[in-house]
């Protein structure tokens, strides 16, 4: 059975006691857990005295997860259980230790195996579930530090897609350097639109290409639609278009940090055959609202695929 272990940690401005609280408690993981959050109509139940819960769904798969001992204020044991896509066990912990600035640091940590036949993902399960720990971190430190999660789903469903033409930027970098490297490259987006506003549809987006989980690298263009391609484009940057096509849409309500949250809930709607996916198509994000102009709990993001 191929052995794997996945460990992440955050920072939490709050004490020990109620970190520790909080995670002690199954009724508390509804709302930061970054699989309930791709389905809410997944079925959940969570045992009186909130120390077993398990669950099933179509895109969450089923099984059940209990709490097996802690050290108070600084570990938590856990036992997970698999059912569904596949059987498998796994021994979860979390660790908590106080910083220097009484901030308490959480670690999430993971030892599980896979079933012999599936050796060949060890690396890429590696590489997901440690995107999803990252996604529930950023989700529980919203939860315990504001009282709520700054990220919302909303399923628009299948529609038309009319098509854009755009100019803008490739890039290709390491997919935690994303946001920094998006921001540089839409900052020079926006200076050449700045002569060109004639030409400027008002929409922007980001086009992705190549997702590489494993080397934790993504290759994507940043783009804003426009009416017809100048002839001056700078050297860097590149032309084209998005064709018309049936898409399905899910808008994601919050901080880009969540949009993680959009795109591993349509990957669950593709595994679970909900979706049928037109390959060849890259996916793409269509930015609804403008970030200058609105607060990041209320930035609208539609991650967009293309559907048969």
């Amino acid at each position: 059975m191929p052995a794997f272990s996945v460990s992440r940690s955050i920072t939490i401005n709050s004490s020990i006691d109620t970190v520790f609280n909080t995670l002690h408690n199954f009724n508390e993981w509804v709302a930061w857990s970054p699989w309930l959050i791709m389905e809410p109509e997944a079925n959940v139940t969570i045992s009186e005295d909130a120390r077993y819960y398990e669950w099933e769904g179509n895109r969450v798969g089923s099984g059940n997860m209990k709490v097996t001992g802690e050290l108070v204020n600084d570990t938590i044991f856990y036992d997970l259980t698999f059912l569904k896509p596949w059987k498998s066990e796994a021994k979860v912990n979390f660790k908590f230790k106080k910083t220097e600035e009484n901030e308490t640091e959480v670690i999430w940590n993971m030892d599980s195996s896979l079933p012999w036949f599936m050796f060949w993902m060890k690396k890429m399960m590696m590489a997901f579930i440690g995107m999803d720990y990252e996604r529930g971190l950023r989700m529980l430190k919203e939860h315990i530090e504001d009282g709520e999660v700054k990220s919302k789903l909303e399923f628009k469903g299948v529609s038309d897609f009319p098509g854009s033409k755009y100019i803008g930027i490739k890039t290709t970098c390491g997919i935690h350097e994303m946001g920094e490297v998006m921001q540089a490259d839409f900052g020079k987006i926006e200076a050449f639109m700045q002569e060109h506003s004639d030409i400027a549809t008002g929409q922007a987006f980001s086009i992705y290409h190549k997702f590489d989980m494993v080397k934790q690298k993504a290759s994507y263009t940043g783009c804003v639609g426009v009416t017809t391609i100048p002839d001056n484009l700078p050297g860097d940057f590149i032309s084209g278009e998005i064709p018309a096509t049936r898409a399905y849409t899910l808008r994601h309500i919050g901080a880009y940090d969540h949009l993680g949250n959009a795109w591993s809930t349509m990957q669950g709607m593709i595994r679970g055959k909900e979706i049928d996916y037109k390959k060849g198509f890259h996916p793409f994000e269509h930015y609804v609202t403008n970030p200058k102009e609105t607060e990041e709990k209320d930035h609208i993001t539609d991650v967009i695929f293309a559907v048969k």
